[in-house]
C-alpha cells in the first residue's frame, strides 16, 4: 500500500499498447514496462490518461493490472492504477478492482465532462477514498472542465486514504499554496511545468515525457534534490524542445508514435476518438531524432 513518504521522483504513466485490430497487444505492454521499469523509477502509473483510461474497460484494467503486478513481481516499485471515471460508481466499482488486485494505490481523476459543484467534486473523492485503498487524488482541469480551488485540495487531501495530489492544474498556485500550508506530496502532471514545480514544492512528477527519456528524468530529480539545482536545469532545458513536441498534439498520441518507433511497442494504434498524429508532427519528431 502505498504511503505519503512514497510519493516522490519519477513515477511513469505508461500508454497502453495496441494492436491493429484495437485489441491489447500484451506482448508489447510487457517488453515496454520491463524497460521502464529497469530504470528504477520511483511508480508505475497504469491506465491514466496516458494510458487512454476512457477507452479501456473493466475487464482488460483487470488484464493490465495483472500482466503489471508480474512484471513487478520483487520489485519495490509502486504500482498506481487510474480507476477514476466520469460516474462516481464507475470510479468505485473501478478502484475496488484494483483494490481486490493488490494495486499500491488508485489515481482517481476530478470527473471530467460533468463539470461537477466543488461539492461534488469533495464527495466524489469522498466516495472513493470509502474503498480503502490509498488514493492519489488528479486535477486536471483542462481535460475535466473544472479544477479543483485550493480549498477543495485541502478538504480531499484531509481525507483518510488520500495520500496524495497529481497536479495538472498548469498553475503554481495550487502546489504553492499546499506546500505553504504543509499538506500531503503534490506531483507534478504538467511536464513543461516540472522544473517549478519542483522549486514550489512538489514532490516530484507523474510525466508522460519520462516514458522517452526516463533516465534522465530521474537524474534531474536526483540532481535537484541533492543541490545540484544548475546541472538540473540544464539537463532539464535540453528536454524541453522534445517535451513541446510531444504535447503538440493530443497526449498520447505524439508519445506513442514515438514508442513505436523506437521499437519499444509494435504499433502507434490508439482508440476512437483519438488518432495517430499529423504528418507535419512525424516530420518534426523524425528530425528531432536525427537531429
Amino acid at each position: 500500500m502505498l504511503t505519503e513518504e512514497q510519493i516522490y521522483g519519477i513515477y511513469v504513466p505508461v500508454v497502453t499498447p495496441f494492436n491493429a485490430a484495437g485489441e491489447i497487444d500484451l506482448p508489447s505492454y510487457q517488453r515496454y514496462v520491463n524497460n521502464i521499469i529497469k530504470n528504477k523509477i520511483h511508480g508505475l502509473v497504469v491506465n491514466g490518461t496516458t494510458g487512454e483510461s476512457p477507452t479501456v474497460n473493466i475487464q482488460e484494467l483487470q488484464t493490465l493490472i495483472t500482466a503489471s503486478q508480474q512484471l513487478l513481481q520483487g520489485s519495490d516499485i509502486p504500482l498506481v492504477i487510474g480507476t477514476g471515471t466520469n460516474d462516481t460508481m464507475s470510479t468505485v466499482a473501478r478502484t475496488e478492482l484494483a483494490a481486490s488486485l493488490g494495486a499500491d494505490a488508485a489515481l482517481v481523476v476530478v470527473p471530467y465532462y460533468s463539470r461537477p459543484s466543488q461539492a461534488g467534486i469533495i464527495a466524489h473523492f469522498r466516495k472513493a477514498a470509502e474503498v480503502g485503498i490509498p488514493i492519489i487524488a488528479y486535477d486536471i482541469p483542462g481535460r475535466a472542465g473544472v479544477g479543483m480551488t485550493v480549498d477543495t485540495a485541502r478538504t480531499i487531501l484531509e481525507m483518510d486514504n488520500v495520500v496524495g495530489l497529481k497536479d495538472c492544474s498548469g498553475s503554481p498556485l495550487l502546489v504553492s499554496e499546499l506546500s505553504r500550508l504543509g499538506s500531503k506530496p503534490v506531483l507534478c502532471g504538467d511536464d513543461l511545468s516540472f522544473f517549478d514545480m519542483l522549486g514550489c514544492g512538489a514532490a516530484g512528477g507523474m510525466l508522460a515525457s519520462a516514458n522517452v527519456h526516463t533516465a534522465k528524468f530521474l537524474s534531474i530529480f536526483e540532481q535537484y534534490k541533492t543541490g545540484q539545482v544548475d546541472a538540473a536545469r540544464a539537463e532539464y532545458d535540453r528536454l524541453v524542445p522534445l517535451m513541446k513536441l510531444l504535447f503538440k498534439e493530443s497526449n498520447p498520441a505524439p508519445i506513442k508514435w514515438l514508442l513505436s518507433v523506437q521499437g519499444e511497442i509494435a504499433s502507434d494504434t490508439l482508440r476512437l476518438p483519438m488518432t495517430s498524429i499529423s504528418e507535419a508532427l512525424r516530420e518534426e519528431l523524425g528530425a528531432y531524432l536525427a537531429g
